[in-house]
């Protein structure tokens, strides 16, 4: 089912790409590795070379005018995420290029789009100059407990849906879920992954399952992605929010709602 390798996403859409670390986080970003390569395959997204401190080679923030229609090519209803290999909130990309990405999302209406950022501060400061339709979901990343105020600045920006990726979970995090509408946790992957104690994952699914917050449990981590599996407790969490597709000509609601769906089959 599934076009993407993010289990949590169908589709990638990519009007920018291109970054630069900006918390721990970053450290082992998965993006950056791969710019890196898709440079050296002579991919033509990924010739810009970002400044070596933070970025990297291929990783240098691109805006690509080109793709803004592709959703408009799509004919099936799909959940979207927006910038897999960059952050649209980054200081670099024009304010005028983040009110057409939102209004193209607004003008496809078929299509359920998710938006993350390690940018709070300035996603809540366009917020109010932003168009935000109902099939945005708009979500913030948050490694450990000293980043947890990006939730809070997430709070104030009047999304449909509001959701917090906790990956790579560095440390425990304790957060408000008041506002929140679904939560993804995951462990870091990559040479030199740092371990997440199962007790950081369990506390953060127990306190979902508390306020009724669908919780998505990506992977342990490790080596590759994959190396630790998915299952938490024995269990998957494959937990999503309702989505409400509507259909190509965008004046009916289907029925097929994505209600705690598993996407990975």
């Amino acid at each position: 089912m599934a076009r993407s390798a993010i289990e949590w996403t169908e589709e990638t859409w990519n009007p920018t790409t291109g970054c630069d670390r900006t918390s721990p986080g970053c450290d082992h970003c998965y993006a950056l590795t791969l710019a890196k390569r898709l440079k050296a395959m002579r991919a033509s997204k990924y010739q810009a070379d970002g400044d070596a401190r933070t970025s990297g080679p291929g990783f240098g923030l691109t805006v690509h005018e080109e793709l803004l229609r592709l959703p408009y090519r799509w004919l099936s209803p799909r959940i979207v995420f927006v910038n897999s290999m960059s952050d649209l909130f980054h200081d670099q990309v024009p304010e005028s290029f983040i009110r057409r990405v939102f209004h193209v999302m607004a003008d496809t209406p078929a299509h359920t789009y998710q938006i993350l950022t390690k940018r709070s501060q300035r996603l809540r400061r366009l917020a109010a100059t932003l168009q935000w339709p109902e099939n945005v979901w708009m979500g913030v990343s948050i490694e450990n407990q000293r980043y947890a105020f990006r939730a809070d600045q997430l709070r104030e920006v009047p999304a449909a849906l509001r959701f917090l990726s906790i990956e790579p979970m560095l440390g425990p995090v304790n957060v408000d879920l008041t506002g929140i509408g679904w939560v993804i946790v995951g462990g870091e992957s990559g040479a030199g992954a740092r371990t997440m104690n199962p007790l950081w994952a369990r506390t953060v699914r127990d306190s979902c399952v508390a306020a009724g917050v669908p919780f998505f449990f990506k992977q342990w981590g490790g080596r590759t992605p994959k190396a630790g599996g998915r299952e938490l407790d024995g269990e998957l969490w494959d937990q999503m929010p309702v989505a409400q597709y509507r259909s190509n000509q965008g004046d009916a609601d289907l029925p097929g709602k994505l209600a705690l769906l598993r996407i990975s089959g």
